[in-house]
């Protein structure tokens, strides 16, 4: 598979991503700091798409029906030389189906995410897969 974005920025201004028919804006001047994401934010955002993405795909291959998902990702950034040094999950899963096998989900999660697999290899990854069960 291949894959192909464009990102444009104009001088003392934030960027863009455009991917598809979606632009994502993002922080690059010290005015939106506090507004937009930041490049290290949207490494995370695209690891916690991967999760999400795989959470749907093996409902359907596993079986397991839910109503939503949700998950918080936090990261420890080294200063020197600056990288992602180890990054922690928390996935919740809101279902009331019996048949959700969390730790069968992690392990596939773990073994199949394209993301997740490339982020193993630099830096360590911890978490966990809750579920909630709603009515």
């Amino acid at each position: 598979m291949n894959y192909h974005i464009k990102a444009s920025s104009i001088s003392n201004q934030d960027a863009i991503i455009h991917i598809k028919q979606s632009n994502i804006d993002f922080g690059t001047t010290a005015k939106t700091a506090e507004t937009l994401p930041n490049p290290a934010e949207l490494f995370l955002s695209s690891f916690a798409s991967c999760m999400l993405k795989n959470v749907e795909r093996f409902s359907g291959m596993m079986k397991f029906t839910y109503t939503k998902s949700t998950l918080e990702v936090n990261a420890i950034r080294l200063e020197n030389p600056p990288r992602m040094d180890h990054i922690n999950y928390i996935l919740t899963i809101y279902s009331k189906d019996k048949k959700l096998n969390t730790a069968l989900l992690k392990k596939n999660i773990e073994k199949f995410g394209t993301i997740y697999n490339t982020i193993k290899l630099s830096c360590s990854i911890t978490g966990a897969i809750n579920m909630i069960e709603n009515v």
